[in-house]
């Protein structure tokens, strides 16, 4: 079972910044996607930003010039680096990683970190 350590969480004010980082369990080189998606209350789930194994990377509209995904191959570690933030980005973070074995694609999520932004 593949685990996702999240950190970086907490409270801010709107126009502050924050960093979210996500350690996976597993090894660098079988990953080929990680990502990070977030959910407010009474909403669904929806991508934040994805960083894909050529560092290829696409974000929701919503955060495009804001926030910036990027990944730390030595640390096995991917970033969110969040910017500008505004109260409408508050919600859980939850990273997640993509890892291919052979023929099989296998998706996996952390347990989420709280961002909530201050007005």
């Amino acid at each position: 079972q593949v685990q996702l350590v999240e950190s970086g969480g907490g409270l801010v004010q709107a126009g502050g910044s924050l960093r979210l980082s996500c350690v996976p369990s597993v090894s660098s080189g079988s990953i080929s996607a990680m990502g990070w998606y977030r959910q407010a209350p009474g909403k669904q789930r929806d991508l934040v930003a994805r960083i894909h194994s050529g560092d290829n990377t696409n974000y929701a509209d919503s955060v495009k010039g804001r926030f910036t995904i990027s990944r730390d191959n030595a640390k096995n570690t991917v970033y969110l680096q969040m910017t500008n933030l505004k109260p409408e980005d508050t919600a859980v973070y939850f990273c997640t990683v993509d890892i291919t074995v052979g023929v099989y694609d296998y998706h996996y999520w952390g347990q989420g970190t709280q961002v909530t932004v201050s007005s």
